[in-house]
């Protein structure tokens, strides 16, 4: 399995309850095309922790997606920078809403 972290903020105008509704529509369009194995909840940082050590990398929310394999995760990538990915209503609302956006992939250890 291929877990890839979504570290993010939103945009100011968004309401953080409208983009979890509109992630939620996305992910599970994606989960029923086969595109996506799964997807948590999206989370808020905690920063009044000691654990929490990343002075440097500061978004706000968090979430994770799985992926079957590389093939899956590559094929998802190719439809979500193409054009039919654009003509999605959720997945161009969940785009345009989030800024500071950075990805981590990494594949659990057999």
């Amino acid at each position: 399995m291929i877990h890839m972290l979504s570290r993010f903020d939103i945009e100011p105008d968004v309401t953080v309850d409208v983009f979890r509704a509109e992630y939620q529509t996305f992910t599970a369009q994606m989960v029923s095309a086969g595109m996506v194995e799964s997807s948590g909840e999206i989370g808020r940082r905690e920063r009044n922790t000691p654990m929490d050590t990343d002075d440097e990398q500061a978004p706000e929310y968090y979430v994770i997606m799985s992926f079957k394999d590389r093939r899956q995760l590559d094929e998802t990538y190719a439809y979500l920078t193409g054009k039919e990915a654009q003509d999605a209503t959720a997945h161009t609302f969940v785009h345009r809403s989030v800024r500071n956006a950075v990805f981590t992939c990494w594949r659990d250890l057999d």
